[in-house]
């Protein structure tokens, strides 16, 4: 297995400055990243926290181009997702792969005819589309009116995706690492000096307090909640681009229904919330918009969310369901572009990329959602590459299959039996989540005997795994592993989750700040 080598924190004197300075470890920065370092940039990413630790983690986790953004006439950001939805399944079969919706018509919202209007041209914006197209739903016939209440009689089913989000973004750090790129996580941007050709930056690593300086040909601004706050106090930068922060909150419960389809629910306030599979034995529930002003870093759902969202799914699902109910809550705030919208819901999804370079340039993201990261990461490269004439290269990420994403999605069935039979030890729930994954990777965790994984942690998690996490993907706690690089926090008790930590402690991963132990406390009560 190949590893992370730990930079050091000075760099030479005299050193080339890189081409591009990322600022931020979500999907948008990871993805620039990986783009510009392929194209041959020399490339330096810093994250104050770990990859995808806020916004793209707490995302509702789908590929999709966003049916109800047809309603407020955003069709080309619906046909780039819908487009780019194509693209991801083909490069990432492994932690991206089709899921069936269905959309049961009630007539307190929307009448029957708008909803097949509108999916009629969602199947259609969507140029060779490979999925199945809707198709209109008896529930008095279809098995998948059983879980709904006797008023729903008739609805649709259509064709989305879905992602395990934070595993995007560390998939996307991965092979912008393989090309060149310097990713650095728990190190924030201090600040930056601006010359006529040059950024000076001083960044700190956030558990030692060291600082380096670097020298950067251009920045770019990808730090999510934090892009207006970048830009006014760390690089005194005056955009005339503004960010609304919107809080969309999720509750995981118990299996609600069987089957593999998910439910989109029409709710009286005309906003939608999914009831969507999870993990095998649950069901994630959301998402809200609620207009966010406090702290970015530290979001939690309410007792009013919660409400709603049970109410939402009351409203069509036999089985009730409450707060007791709820086995998991997490919450993320979405930097979206201000459009001056009234209401959070109508907010504008799309993205708007900002370049100032009245000096060394510096490029800022607003917006934008996690299906449309990758064309947003060309078009970031293309707004930058007059200023940078080493990016102006080929764009290569449509069809370049992420980390483990070598083989053909409809053969997935077949990787699951090839690593079964690689590695017969592994229970089949291990096999198939090991495959989700990792994909092809899966091979280089999954050893022949099972005395070759060592220690086990519970939940199927082995010392293997650990340290596979740890050499490649810049996990650096037992919360980086359980919540974000995999899922495995919903089935792991607190003292497998401590024994964890204690043998990353033993492996001698760089110590976390008191700041850093207090985040993750935090965190991990709030789960």
């Amino acid at each position: 297995m190949s590893s992370i080598r730990e930079m050091p924190d000075a760099a030479p004197a005299g050193s080339a400055p890189y081409d591009l300075l990322v600022v931020g470890g979500g999907i948008n920065g990871c993805g620039i990243a990986r783009d510009a370092a392929g194209r041959g940039a020399r490339v330096l990413l810093v994250e104050q926290h770990d990859l995808a630790s806020h916004t793209s983690s707490a995302s509702t986790k789908l590929i999709h181009g966003g049916l109800r953004y047809l309603e407020y006439y955003e069709f080309r950001l619906v046909r780039e997702a819908l487009i780019e939805r194509e693209r991801l399944l083909r490069i990432a079969p492994h932690i991206i792969w089709p899921m069936r919706f269905v959309l049961p018509h009630s007539k307190l919202v929307r009448p029957a005819w708008l909803l097949r209007a509108g999916l009629f041209l969602y199947d259609h914006l969507c140029p060779r589309m490979s999925l199945p197209k809707t198709r209109a739903l008896n529930f008095r016939k279809d098995p998948t009116g059983r879980p709904l209440k006797d008023d729903y009689t008739r609805g649709f089913a259509y064709s989305d995706g879905w992602v395990q989000d934070s595993r995007l973004v560390a998939l996307n750090a991965m092979d912008a690492a393989a090309h060149g790129a310097e990713i650095r996580t728990r190190t924030k941007l201090v600040n930056a000096k601006r010359r006529a050709d040059i950024w000076e930056a001083t960044i700190e690593n956030s558990d030692t307090g060291s600082t380096r300086t670097v020298r950067a040909k251009a920045i770019v601004n990808a730090a999510g909640p934090w892009v207006a706050e970048l830009l006014q106090d760390k690089v005194h930068v005056v955009s005339r681009n503004k960010v609304r922060l919107v809080k969309g909150s999720h509750i995981v419960v118990p299996k609600m229904f069987e089957g593999t389809q998910a439910y989109i629910l029409q709710n009286p306030d005309k906003r939608i919330v999914f009831a969507i599979p999870y993990e095998g034995r649950f069901t994630l529930i959301g998402t809200t918009d609620v207009a966010w002003e406090q702290d970015a870093g530290h979001v939690e759902i309410s007792p009013e969310e919660v409400t709603y969202l049970c109410d939402s799914v009351n409203r069509y699902f036999k089985s009730a369901i409450t707060a007791d109910d709820v086995v998991w809550t997490y919450a993320g705030v979405r930097p979206l572009y201000d459009d001056n919208s009234g209401s959070a819901s109508a907010v504008t999804r799309d993205y708007v990329l900002d370049v100032d370079a009245s000096a060394a340039p510096i490029l800022s993201v607003f917006g934008g959602k996690i299906t449309t990261f990758r064309k947003l990461a060309e078009h970031a490269l293309e707004k930058l590459a007059p200023h940078l004439p080493v990016l102006n290269k080929p764009e290569w990420t449509a069809d370049k299959p992420l980390p483990g994403g070598d083989f053909d999605g409809r053969q997935f069935k077949a990787l699951v039996d090839r690593l079964q039979n690689h590695a017969p030890h592994l229970d089949p729930r291990t096999t198939y989540r090991l495959a989700r994954n990792y994909g092809t990777r899966a091979f280089d965790i999954a050893t022949k005997t099972i005395e070759e994984m060592g220690e086990d942690f519970g939940a199927g998690l082995k010392q293997r795994e650990v340290d596979y996490l740890i050499d490649n993907e810049w996990a650096r706690s037992a919360e980086d592993i359980l919540w974000r690089r995999s899922k495995l926090g919903l089935f792991v008790s607190k003292e497998d989750a401590t024994r964890i930590q204690d043998y990353i402690a033993r492996r001698n991963v760089p110590s976390l700040s008191a700041q850093t132990k207090q985040d993750l406390e935090w965190r991990q009560n709030v789960a």
